[in-house]
């Protein structure tokens, strides 16, 4: 049996090898990936007459991303158009290689000819909106027999794009309030804390709720015991004479990821009581409610470092 196996293994280790057939050359560094990432950084300054030195007179841009059967592509005139564009209506523009990636130029057997890809990383500020262009870009030249750029294909973030186009005309995002119901629970959530009738305060959260504050690094938060425990600590050693609001809360509805949320701003009078230090500690904070009308997060704008002063 053994022998069995170690035959049928031999055989499909041959079938697999001579299935292998090579189609071309890579190269790390070539003349087509020279003049490919020259027509780039000719593109992001909007030198458009040495952008058109690289390009076929039957150059095409497509959108990697477009699954328009039909999609025709971008004509040459059309790409000169954005990259004048670019230089118009963009500052601080780069592009670079995407950390350790570098180009490839690949020479295909056939008529499949010569392509070069990239892995770049573009950055700029959309001036009319002030939009941040911040992402990886992967691109695919393919070149002709005259050593100019015949088309290029794009994988970027659309979302990016998206947003920008967006901002350029004014449009609401769902409604404010000034009244309702999820105001008054924040309301109802601070005076019970005021009185540190802890239970009813945090009655108004959900058992998964999360709460953060300034004095957290960068992705800390804290669960519904451990805040709870956190504030029980605190009324060992201070307690509250008042916590007013300041101004009115706002409750937010919006139409982008329906989220709801209530924002409110607050000044907690508090005592030591230790030796009967007064402190005024400013808090803004933003909860978060689920459809059922329940607190989800609370990401608390404040820092109890103040409460450190002699």
């Amino acid at each position: 049996m053994k022998k069995h196996v170690i035959i049928a293994m031999m055989i499909f280790s041959v079938v697999m090898y001579s299935q292998k057939k090579k189609n071309g050359t890579v190269y790390k560094e070539h003349p087509a990936i020279l003049e490919v990432e020259a027509m780039q950084q000719a593109f992001i300054k909007g030198d458009t007459a040495k952008v058109s030195g690289y390009l076929a007179d039957n150059f095409r841009a497509f959108n990697g991303m477009n699954n328009n059967p039909d999609n025709k592509g971008a004509t040459k005139q059309n790409f000169l158009n954005q990259s004048n564009n670019w230089s118009k209506n963009f500052a601080y523009t780069s592009i670079s290689r995407w950390g350790g990636a570098y180009p490839d130029a690949i020479e295909y057997g056939g008529d499949d000819g010569l392509w070069v890809q990239t892995w770049d990383y573009i950055k700029g500020v959309h001036e009319p909106t002030g939009s941040k262009i911040d992402m990886p870009i992967h691109r695919l030249y393919k070149m002709n027999k005259d050593n100019k750029i015949e088309s290029v294909l794009t994988y970027d973030d659309g979302w990016v794009w998206k947003e920008l186009t967006e901002r350029r005309s004014a449009r609401t995002n769902g409604t404010i309030y000034k009244e309702h119901d999820n105001i008054n629970k924040v309301l109802r959530m601070m005076a019970a804390l005021e009185h540190s009738d802890v239970d009813k305060a945090f009655s108004f959260f959900t058992e998964e709720a999360r709460f953060t504050n300034l004095d957290m690094g960068d992705g800390e938060s804290n669960t519904v015991a451990e805040e709870k425990e956190a504030f029980l600590g605190m009324l060992k050693d201070w307690s509250f004479e008042s916590i007013d609001v300041r101004g009115y809360p706002d409750y937010l509805e919006y139409e982008v990821g329906n989220s709801k949320v209530v924002q409110s701003w607050w000044t907690a009078r508090m005592t030591r009581k230790s030796d009967g230090k007064k402190v005024k500690l400013p808090l803004m904070l933003i909860h978060d409610f689920n459809d059922e009308g329940m607190i989800t997060r609370e990401a608390g704008y404040y820092t109890v470092q103040a409460l450190a002063a002699k």
